[in-house]
């Protein structure tokens, strides 16, 4: 049996924000595979792929409209989506690997009370840059996420008051 899931299941399920499933489905990037009688939005498995697909690369910092344009081309599969996504980790592990042996570099000079070089205080400061640059956008990324939940939150109540209203 087929599972199915409304937009606030598929938000909870996902991590997503129900109000950025709507806007996907507004902007005609991604769409549920059905409708209940009452005209919910229904989502499926098939459809839980594609939203992975569709976060995969927007993590891979691609645009939604370059997102819509591979997609509606495929001219990517699921599999490339995964490798790409595969080759990024690699390359943030690599990154923090090259930070750790920094610190543990001049760490180890400091310990033997080893005058630094400028050249240790460079490669370590550079391997920081990288690292906190990173930080800053994943930061960026929850504070949108949270502003996204209070936004929904505000729009669930704005509706409740207006339906006391009525």
């Amino acid at each position: 049996m087929e599972r199915h899931w409304k937009v606030g299941g598929l938000a909870k399920l996902t991590g997503l924000t129900v109000r950025t499933l709507r806007f996907y489905d507004q902007t005609g990037l991604f769409s549920p595979s059905g409708r209940t009688d009452s005209g919910h939005r229904l989502y499926n498995e098939a459809d839980l792929s594609q939203l992975q697909q569709i976060v995969s690369l927007k993590e891979l910092g691609l645009s939604l409209e370059e997102i819509k344009s591979i997609l509606g081309g495929e001219q990517i599969s699921a599999l490339e989506i995964v490798n790409l996504q595969t080759g990024r980790v690699k390359e943030q592990i690599r990154q923090q690997q090259i930070l750790l042996e920094q610190l543990q570099h001049v760490s180890k000079l400091m310990q033997g009370k080893t005058a630094l070089a400028v050249e240790d205080f460079t490669r370590l400061l550079q391997a920081m840059k990288i690292s906190h640059e990173k930080l800053v956008v994943e930061r960026h990324t929850s504070w949108v996420y949270r502003l996204d939940s209070l936004g929904d939150f505000l729009a669930g109540a704005n509706n409740g008051l207006e339906s006391e209203e009525d």
